[in-house]
């Protein structure tokens, strides 16, 4: 059944359009996205099946058989053995080293970006209207995730380079009546427009591996349209298979085709600022037409809504949709080092074990070689030379740690980030010695925190738009605005922080502020 997408006319989407781009997306995109995942993660992969060549599908190993991390994919033919027709496995395997540094860099990023809670506050003119809206936003984020959503959209913008979130109602959200609108007591805000609003709308976040934009022809920044698409695994067997009996099916098993597999099945989804389908298989599944998304006029003008979808770049890059992510550039780093570490285990390997040349022994390949061990012969000529032991190559250390330092300077990770503290560093007596050693991880920290800065403002727009336009909520644009407070991500010490809260309070920081930025509520106990 083709797809029925007059909805999405005015996007400039068409049936044809949206085959081409999610081929293009299948084909050219994905197998990127997921090398850098896999460098990334580094999973243990089973080998290809027999008769599956180049692209065939992964199974289960042979009994015995060690699977591949992800990055051996990296290494040369000399180590790997793959490729080469005149080496045989079966005989000789070179040992491979990997060392994951890509890893930990990554979730280091992440924890630096996303360690603590980040809080939302409010722009709005009047005192008890932020404390509502603050309310209802921390609900509506704490529901979708919190923390944990926060820390899943870094990871995968810092390993694909951006990451979008989608905003999503509940249908009939507001036909509760007037169970969200807040409460006039300008003490606190309402109990219920919180709870509400968690029920009404929710963030989801969109791995770039299933998320397809349509930009606008003549400005990158708009999104025209968007489009989910990806297979999942159904609580079936595969049709065709099932009506076969066993006996018969078995016949057919190979070490390709292992038998019954779950059913996949392909959904696409497609977004536009005024209309949602799901596709199941190319066949409509689901149509919802957004009339919640009736636009924001802050800025002045006639609202214009827009797609329901935020685009946040890791790292900003100019004139592309796509951002810069932090595994692509460490690619080469991390392969050259892994050669170098493989190296140097075959050299420490071989040369570890003393090695014996006899002349003149008899048998000697059968006498046993240890402590106390004695060996006897008539020949005078006789002879045992003993060679081999490690010894050291400073020309391979002096690479090694050039590769590191390298990925250090690359990534702007050291390894002092992660708590490994070695004697050149100095002595560290105070936080700005600390900052000044940890200056590149701060400083692309502070970068980044720009744009998922923005991005998670634009999407608090967007929740309190949707909960106005339902009715669990109501807010004026003007009062949409959010500004984020950042927690330092370095350990900081309490009585700084207390000399801290009371320069502010001098100043005129309101009370609650304060205390928010303290970690502490005005409800809490023994707070005065």
């Amino acid at each position: 059944m083709p797809y029925t997408l007059s909805p999405f006319a005015p996007a400039g989407l068409t049936e044809a359009l949206l085959k081409l781009l999610v081929e293009e997306h299948r084909t050219r995109a994905l197998p990127a996205m997921r090398r850098l995942w896999r460098y990334y993660r580094n999973p243990a992969e089973s080998l290809v099946a027999a008769g599956g060549g180049a692209g065939g599908r992964r199974d289960a190993c042979p009994t015995g058989v060690r699977p591949r991390l992800a990055q051996e994919s990296g290494l040369p033919s000399r180590i790997t053995g793959e490729g080469d027709p005149w080496r045989d496995d079966r005989a000789w395997k070179r040992e491979a080293v990997v060392e994951n540094d890509i890893g930990w860099r990554v979730q280091l990023m992440v924890d630096f970006m996303f360690g603590k809670p980040v809080q939302i506050a409010s722009t709005a003119p009047d005192e008890r209207r932020r404390r509502e809206i603050e309310a209802v936003l921390d609900a509506v984020w704490e529901r979708s995730g919190g923390i944990a959503l926060l820390q899943d959209m870094a990871l995968l913008g810092h390993v694909y380079g951006h990451v979008d979130l989608v905003l999503r109602v509940e249908q009939g959200a507001g036909s509760q009546g007037g169970r969200g609108l807040t409460a006039p007591s300008p003490a606190s805000p309402s109990s219920a427009a919180p709870f509400a609003a968690a029920d009404a709308v929710r963030v989801e976040v969109v791995e770039p591996t299933r998320g397809i934009p349509v930009l606008d022809p003549g400005d990158y920044r708009t999104i025209s349209a968007y489009i989910i698409t990806f297979e999942r695994e159904l609580n079936e067997v595969e049709r065709g298979r099932a009506a076969v009996g066993r006996a018969i099916a078995s016949l057919w098993r190979t070490a390709s085709d292992p038998g019954p597999r779950r059913r996949r099945s392909c959904f696409t989804e497609v977004l536009s600022a005024t209309h949602r389908q799901v596709y199941e298989d190319e066949r409509l599944i689901g149509e919802e037409e957004l009339t919640w998304n009736t636009g924001d006029s802050a800025a002045g003008g006639t609202p214009a809504p827009q797609v329901p979808v935020v685009h946040i770049q890791n790292v900003s890059q100019p004139f592309r949709y796509g951002g810069l992510g932090e595994v692509e550039p460490l690619i080469p780093l991390q392969d050259e080092l892994n050669t170098r570490l493989s190296d140097r285990a075959a050299r420490v390997t071989l040369q570890s074990f003393k090695m014996y040349l006899a002349k003149g022994l008899d048998g000697f390949d059968r006498m046993p070689v240890g402590p106390g061990q004695v060996w006897r012969t008539d020949n005078p000529d006789a002879s045992v030379e003993a060679f081999g032991g490690d010894m050291e190559s400073p020309s391979e250390t002096a690479h090694i740690q050039e590769v590191r330092e390298a990925m250090d300077k690359t990534s702007g990770v050291p390894p002092l980030a992660s708590g490994v503290v070695r004697a050149k560093i100095g002595n560290l007596t105070s936080a700005n010695a600390l900052r000044i050693t940890l200056m590149g991880v701060l400083s692309r920290t502070a970068r980044k925190r720009v744009t998922y800065g923005r991005g998670i403002a634009e999407m608090s727009r967007l929740i309190l738009g949707a909960l106005d336009a339902t009715g669990v909520f109501a807010t004026t644009p003007e009062e949409r605005g959010v500004r984020l407070i950042w927690p330092d991500p370095l350990p900081e010490d309490v009585r700084e922080q207390a000399a801290a809260a009371a320069v502010k309070s001098t100043l005129g920081v309101p009370r609650e502020r304060v205390l928010a930025e303290l970690g502490y509520s005005p409800a809490d106990p023994g707070v005065t």
